[in-house]
């Protein structure tokens, strides 16, 4: 070997030990971070379990092109292949919901992931749109699993005081699967939109096994998985109650006599023994869970119709091609990502000084400020004078979700979580399903299609997000009894009325 060749092969070997240290040195503080290597891991598959449903839809999305060009098919079937899958998950999330509260939640993910693989590998072989659209149906339906599984995982998992910023951690696992699907399986699907399926298939099968050998959770809302640094203050500690908690809002709550609403109230066996249309009912009768229901459902329903014609209206708007369109989102997704983040962080932040509103107040600003920074984005023709309106109201928008979860969780027993968030993932699934179809078909016969017609689309779907705003003010009135009528159902709580079984079971 020439002195030249062995200089060059202990540059890469340098270079491979430098990159390797660096990776050691980023797991280790992240797992410090997040409070330990247990603690991690747990966090990290639940992220990638809504990361590989982001990444689905918005491969969709990204294949928008490839997809009508190789299937001749128009902006309105793009629409009703993401319309399908989340019609579809919208009402089996309800079963799935019923099993998150009485059974072992990993096994029936690790199940329900696997068959999502096979899903996307039938989406790969799909001969024409018929079947294309029935490979949709199916996957919607195994997908559903992951909103109501997650949800009670999490309240099961880590303490309330912590419940918003790792809410953060986790739903940022959405966006960056969403980040993929546009960046790196939009550009595969510039050469073969079935490849960019596939590609997206695989990593299924290892996740599914991943989550098989997860350990499931006690039940109670106890946060058994208690981080390595503890509480940031021992007085934040959830007060025990019949082995469930009750999270620092409904401390808060309790502490300034907040009265809870007695007719809503109810023990722990009646939770559990609530059956679908009896549990339906009761989480459709906390005021403050239909306000942030359909705040949700708002900020999604714009989402899931960015998701869809992001990429295409990038392109047609700013005069870009297919690869700085798919970098553009790709920055826009890091703004995104950014504001999942901060949102849990600031609503735990403010709570723990003492506002109660905490967790409503900080998405209903955020929403306010996606609808305005939206707008001069999309009226301008620069790609550079759109990018910072662009990010700035992705980091916005980001910002609602995390929030929103964790202030779910303080609102419901925790026996009825799983089938609580299974009625909020369907009607927030209805909204998804809806967008797309209404996007493309808008766009196509309302406003004549092309760039001026998804111009003016997105112009007119900035109305829900304002609306969203405007329900989250609402709330600040409804959620502290609301947050108080959760703690009163915990069996035994002091200073509360004894809960009641009136739901004739």
């Amino acid at each position: 070997m020439s002195t030249g060749e062995s200089r060059t092969q202990r540059v890469l070997t340098d270079a491979a030990a430098l990159g390797s240290a660096a990776a050691s040195g980023a797991a280790r503080r992240l797992t410090v971070a997040l409070g330990g290597a247990e603690r991690t891991r747990v966090i990290i598959v639940l992220a990638a379990i809504l990361g590989l449903s982001g990444a689905d839809a918005a491969t969709v999305g990204a294949s928008a092109s490839e997809l009508r060009s190789g299937l001749h098919i128009t902006n309105t079937d793009i629409g009703l292949l993401v319309a399908v899958s989340s019609l579809v998950g919208a009402f089996a999330s309800l079963p799935f919901g019923v099993l998150a509260d009485r059974v072992t939640r990993t096994r029936i993910l690790g199940v329900t992931i696997v068959t999502w693989g096979a899903a996307m590998l039938w989406s790969a072989t799909a001969a024409d749109f018929t079947e294309l659209l029935w490979t949709r149906l199916f996957l919607g339906a195994v997908t559903a699993s992951a909103g109501p599984m997650v949800a009670s995982l999490v309240g099961d998992w880590f303490g309330s005081w912590e419940r918003g910023r790792i809410y953060g951690v986790i739903l940022a696992g959405e966006y960056v699967g969403a980040g993929i699907g546009f960046a790196v399986t939009g550009n595969v699907a510039a050469l073969s939109w079935r490849a960019a399926f596939v590609i997206l298939a695989l990593p299924a099968f290892v996740l599914a096994v991943v989550v098989w050998r997860l350990r499931e959770p006690e039940r109670g809302g106890k946060g058994v998985l208690a981080s390595d640094k503890g509480p940031p203050e021992p007085e934040l500690l959830a007060e025990a109650h019949d082995g469930a908690q009750t999270t620092d809002a409904q401390r808060l709550a309790r502490e300034r006599g907040v009265v809870p609403d007695p007719e809503v109230v109810i023990d722990p066996g009646t939770a559990q023994r609530m059956n679908l249309w009896r549990a339906t009912r009761y989480v459709l009768r906390v005021r403050t869970n239909l306000i942030l229901i359909a705040a949700s459902v708002c900020g999604y329903y714009f989402l899931a119709g960015l998701q869809t014609f992001g990429l295409e209206f990038s392109k047609e708007q700013y005069g870009i091609d297919q690869a700085l369109a798919s970098s553009l989102l790709l920055v826009i997704g890091i703004g995104s990502l950014a504001g999942v983040l901060a949102g849990g962080a600031i609503g735990d932040l403010l709570l723990k000084r003492g506002l109660l509103n905490a967790r409503i107040w900080t998405p209903a600003v955020a929403a306010a400020a996606t609808a305005v920074l939206f707008v001069p984005a999309l009226l301008t023709r620069g790609v550079t004078t759109a990018v910072p309106y662009l990010v700035a109201a992705a980091f916005f928008l980001g910002a609602q979700n995390p929030p929103l979860d964790a202030a779910r969780l303080d609102i419901m027993p925790p026996l009825l979580w799983g089938r609580a968030e299974a009625v909020r993932t369907m009607l927030r699934s209805l909204a998804m399903a809806l967008a797309p179809l209404l996007f493309g078909a808008v766009s196509d016969h309302v406003f004549g299609g092309g760039r001026s017609g998804l111009q003016w689309t997105f112009l007119i779907m900035i109305l829900p997000l304002g609306a969203s705003s405007w329900l989250l003010f609402k709330g600040l009135r409804t959620y502290p009894a609301d947050v108080a009528t959760a703690a009163a159902s915990a069996d035994g709580a002091p200073g509360y009325p004894q809960p009641r079984d009136h739901w004739g079971l």
